[in-house]
């Protein structure tokens, strides 16, 4: 290549070398990276029943007993109660009520999912809202 200008070619050599330099010193960095995670690192393959155990925990839950129990003012809610006071609830409410509080949809997303307006849904919401607390106030076990 004919160059017009020495300094051109000199400074060309010059990033051509700095790139060289980069990129050999990245694949150091990675190599010894690579090296250290190696040694403290090992695979699912090659772990033994016991270590696999130690991985991972199982719940298990009480459905046929009163299962968990929260403790609100005095009362002692169980899930099993609760479960009920959502079957309490005609379908529509309880719908509103599944969908927003435990699948985390806006009013108007259950409104369009549902084919109703947004008010309605906001209506369903919190009228189950007083009919949940009032099944709940009546039926918690006094904590004492």
């Amino acid at each position: 290549m004919d160059y017009p200008n020495r300094l051109e070619w000199q400074t060309r050599c010059e990033f051509n070398a700095y790139c060289k330099n980069v990129l050999r010193n990245e694949l150091i960095d990675a190599t010894r990276e690579s090296k250290t995670r190696q040694k403290h690192e090992v695979s699912f393959s090659d772990l033994s029943p016991q270590e696999e155990k130690q991985l991972y925990t199982v719940d298990t839950y009480d459905l046929d007993g009163e299962g968990e129990a929260f403790c609100i003012n005095g009362k002692r809610i169980t899930t099993k109660l609760l479960a009920e006071a959502l079957h309490t609830l005609p379908h529509e409410k309880r719908q509103a009520v599944l969908l927003y509080y435990f699948f985390d949809k806006s009013d108007v997303e259950i409104a369009e999912e549902l084919g109703v307006p947004r008010s309605t849904i906001q209506y369903r919401r919190t009228s189950s809202f007083e009919m949940l607390k009032k099944y709940l106030e009546e039926r918690a076990d006094e904590w004492d």
